[in-house]
């Protein structure tokens, strides 16, 4: 079995509403956006999957997040824009189009949240 991943990052503010801490706070992280697929079919190219389709999925699903208060956006008008949402957004959004194994979202260098549907 292979597994791949490629990643890309966004800037974003957030607020996470009901959090009694800092963080309720309107503030701004860099995410780091990690996109995994496995397969074991290489087929005749010698690839799983071209990179070139994971990026751009990857990127569209991104799109809309990038330099914007995802508090304002319609998927987090109900829920917070935690990583752990953030992840199983994005896992969403591009498991229509490619078969996703795992989608790992870093709001830090040494935080992260990772959603698959195992």
């Amino acid at each position: 079995m292979f597994e791949l991943m490629t990643e890309s990052s966004f800037s974003a503010a957030h607020q996470l509403r009901g959090y009694n801490g800092p963080c309720e706070n309107l503030h701004g992280h860099t995410f780091k956006v990690q996109l995994f697929v496995n397969g074991s079919d290489t087929g005749n190219t010698g690839m799983v999957l071209d990179f070139k389709e994971m990026k751009r999925s990857l990127a569209e699903a991104i799109s809309d997040l990038d330099h914007s208060n995802l508090n304002e956006l319609e998927d987090f008008r109900s829920q917070n824009p935690t990583a752990e949402n953030l992840a199983r957004l994005i896992f969403t959004r591009i498991s229509g189009k490619i078969k996703v194994s795992r989608v790992t979202v870093w709001e830090s260098p040494t935080a992260c949240a990772t959603y698959s549907e195992k």
